[in-house]
């Protein structure tokens, strides 16, 4: 069984029952036939074998990325240029920028996808008040979310992920929410924290070339 035999049935299949606070609305792309005929394009280009790959693990979606593409830190833009055309509002994603820099300086798309499987703490993602809003974000999401994001992790896991390492992007509350997870049910032997994309293009966009290098060389090693 390929890879893309075992992601694309796990995304087709999210499904998020809770009652979430006032004003939350959850982002599920895969419900569309023509987002998740893109994602079928995609995984069964780069996701067609069953080489071992690590684990990439972001925040969650956001709305003008993963959150409508169903491709984690891939906007429309980026898909496109990966010659997926789709009709998406072509509108940049900070993060997605980072992350496609990233992988050209890797070695490109196909050897980055075949080394790693990029997904997110909570494979869904959140808006609130048409914002993006991350789960961590609201006092009481975490909680209302944890056997969603407990279940989903496993999910992937048991496609035989490397266990020894994986990566999570964002070295604050991501990192510490995965890590007290992580903590609680010894999933990975290691997890290694990196600056989070957007906080990278936001704020410290000055010194880009310095954590793209961060980035490969972790990868490099892991």
């Amino acid at each position: 069984m390929t890879w893309a035999d075992q992601i694309l049935p796990f995304l087709k299949n999210l499904n998020l029952e809770v009652n979430l606070p006032s004003g939350v609305r959850v982002m599920n792309p895969y419900r569309g036939k023509n987002v998740y005929s893109l994602c079928e394009k995609f995984y069964k280009r780069y996701y067609n074998d069953s080489s071992p790959r690590t684990l990439i693990l972001g925040i969650n979606p956001g709305r003008n990325g993963g959150g409508i593409t169903g491709i984690p830190f891939t906007d429309p833009i980026k898909l496109e240029a990966l010659g997926l055309s789709n009709d998406l509002q072509k509108k940049p994603e900070l993060s997605s920028g980072f992350i496609y820099t990233m992988i050209d300086s890797f070695g490109g798309p196909d050897k980055f996808y075949n080394k790693f499987y990029i997904s997110s703490v909570s494979p869904l993602g959140f808006t609130q008040h048409n914002k993006n809003l991350n789960y961590y974000d609201l006092k009481n999401l975490p909680a209302l979310l944890g056997e969603f994001i407990k279940s989903c992790l496993e999910q992937q896991l048991a496609w035989g992920l490397n266990r020894k390492v994986s990566f999570c992007l964002g070295e604050g509350k991501n990192f510490d929410f995965l890590k007290k997870l992580n903590d609680q049910h010894r999933y990975f032997e290691n997890i290694t924290p990196l600056p989070h994309p957007r906080f990278v293009m936001q704020y410290r966009r000055k010194k880009l070339k310095a954590f793209i290098k961060l980035y490969v060389d972790k990868f490099n090693l892991g």
